[in-house]
């Protein structure tokens, strides 16, 4: 394997040329600078990247920990997240937490030990102080750490506010709010006042106390080795214990596919019978049969940008603001 100082050699300069040549430092000349890539290629040279980021004192690594990266959200979210880091000259080092604290844990450490530049912080289960001691460049999303780690989130409130209102207006008198968690983290969605993804249920509370609309919660025991067909089943007992519920808003696309599944097992028409809104609007709520899932729209894509811009300017020692809470919106389809 050719080294650096084959390189040197062949070009007629010292190991030190060739060195800053890599590394983008001191005066090169366009003439030398061209000359030394020219025997890199020929010899085909492949620099050794964790020296050049040890010596740069940057590794154009960025590091995204999330809990799930089969859910469609999160899986659309990283997408997005690597494509605007790509594009921007930075790699990206996924960690999925699933649900599991000590695995986060483990992820944090390796991602201090591998030197990333920051992290996008996506999950939930670690306490704050981990975090805090990592002096990297954060962004969280949609949880708040602390007043000055940068936080992206769509508008929560906002998002429950329109679920109750299109049910409402479709004509639905018996609401039920249908949400999962994974109990162990400080709580529930609706207690863990961190979780931004709460006030979803505040925003849709408000909503039905306005217009005199009785609401039912109901939380799903979710966790990670659950499957599709536990939920569903859960969402069926809950109908048949509380049959005169004719308005579902769940917290994400994934559990109202379920509660629509748990409909049609029960011969409930939708939405003759139960109207039902998801929230994310991920792909998956478009391809429901047979119209489609109305679904609160997160703009998955714009907040990826959002974090990702946030991270490199942290990185490039700029000052960023603290909160960005970006719009949702109603798209409407079969289920209402």
């Amino acid at each position: 394997m050719p080294s650096i100082d084959d390189v040197a050699k062949k070009a007629g300069v010292s190991v030190t040329t060739v060195s800053r040549v890599l590394n983008n430092r001191g005066y090169i000349s366009s003439a030398t600078r061209e000359k030394v890539y020219q025997v890199m290629k020929e010899i085909n040279y492949q620099p050794n990247e964790l020296a050049r980021s040890l010596f740069r004192k940057k590794s154009n690594l960025i590091g995204l920990i999330i809990p799930e990266i089969a859910h469609p959200f999160f899986s659309e979210l990283t997408q997005f997240i690597e494509h605007y880091a790509f594009q921007n000259g930075y790699k990206l080092l996924l960690c999925n937490s699933e649900h599991d604290r000590a695995k986060e844990k483990e992820y944090i450490d390796m991602l201090k030990k591998n030197q990333v530049d920051g992290i996008i912080m996506g999950s939930m289960l670690q306490e704050t102080d981990d975090y805090l001691e990592l002096n990297l460049p954060l962004v969280s999303f949609d949880r708040s750490i602390a007043d000055h780690i940068p936080l992206v989130s769509s508008d929560n409130y906002n998002g429950g506010e329109l679920a109750a209102k299109i049910l409402i207006e479709k004509g639905c008198r018996r609401l039920a709010f249908v949400y999962g968690g994974i109990k162990g983290y400080s709580g529930d969605l609706l207690n863990n006042k961190s979780m931004l993804a709460g006030l979803r249920y505040d925003g849709y509370s408000k909503e039905c106390k306005k217009r005199d609309i009785q609401s039912t919660d109901f939380h799903l025991e979710i966790n990670r080795f659950a499957n599709q067909q536990s939920t569903v089943e859960q969402l069926m007992r809950f109908f048949q214990e509380n049959d005169s519920i004719d308005g579902i808003f769940a917290t994400s696309d994934i559990i109202a596919a379920c509660a629509i599944q748990a409909c049609s097992k029960m011969n409930l028409k939708i939405p003759d019978d139960v109207k039902i809104v998801g929230y994310d609007d991920v792909l998956l709520a478009s391809l429901i049969a047979p119209a489609g899932l109305t679904s609160i729209r997160q703009p998955i894509e714009a907040m990826a940008k959002q974090s990702i811009d946030l991270i490199i300017k942290q990185i490039q020692g700029e000052q960023v603001e603290k909160k960005y809470t970006l719009e949702v919106t109603l798209a409407e389809r079969g289920t209402t």
